[in-house]
């Protein structure tokens, strides 16, 4: 089933290679709460995965990997861990992975889940809209909820030559590409519309 839904994002041909190679080895069924449903895992489809938020689409995770130019060994923040499929998805493609995550129950989960499958992450409790200064900068930056501007603090722990993604809307999201041409100085384009879990607000932790 893995194999079917990586020949069916293929076809799109619109998504790198090396990307669709890393999430052919990621066991995205484990990821999705209960065996029962695991017909869905390799279908190209969002699922709940508690406390309102879903895994995305296999192509979305795709499509935002894919602008983000991955290399082996480029730092990467990753706001919004969820169930930590995209997190294992940047760790097969050799990254060097911080994630941030507000919801605790998830924090929780994905914390052991992520090492027992053999992936390895610094994982944080927190802020998604301050990121995590400590291990900044960052060569890449994926933001994987709809935020309501391009959150100022991320950028900042963008490093120069750095690219970011991240979905910019309230109701329905537009993908924004950042390249950090220097300090306050943004390449930006706008690839498309999409439909995340939103990035909730700023909050005292």
């Amino acid at each position: 089933m893995r194999n079917l839904l990586i020949e069916e994002l293929r076809k799109k041909d619109v998504y790198s290679e090396d990307v669709l190679s890393a999430m052919g080895k990621v066991p995205r069924h484990m990821f999705i709460d209960s065996s029962a449903f695991l017909e869905f895992a390799y279908k190209d489809t969002a699922f709940p995965i508690g406390s309102d938020q879903t895994i995305s689409h296999p192509s979305t995770v795709a499509f935002q990997t894919t602008l983000l130019h991955i290399k082996k060994g480029d730092t990467v923040l990753e706001v919004g861990t969820g169930c930590g499929y995209q997190t294992a998805v940047l760790c097969e493609m050799k990254a060097k992975v911080f994630s941030i995550e507000r919801q605790k129950d998830l924090f929780n989960k994905t914390s052991k889940l992520l090492p027992a499958l053999g992936y390895r992450a610094r994982l944080k409790y927190g802020d998604g809209y301050k990121g995590i200064k400590q291990w900044a900068p960052y060569d890449k930056i994926v933001v994987t909820c709809g935020a309501p501007e391009i959150p100022k603090e991320l950028l900042t722990q963008l490093a120069i030559g750095g690219e970011m993604v991240v979905p910019v809307g309230v109701d329905k999201q537009t993908m924004h590409y950042i390249y950090k041409k220097g300090n306050d100085d943004y390449e930006i384009e706008e690839c498309g519309d999409f439909s995340f879990v939103p990035m909730l607000p700023d909050r005292k932790q």
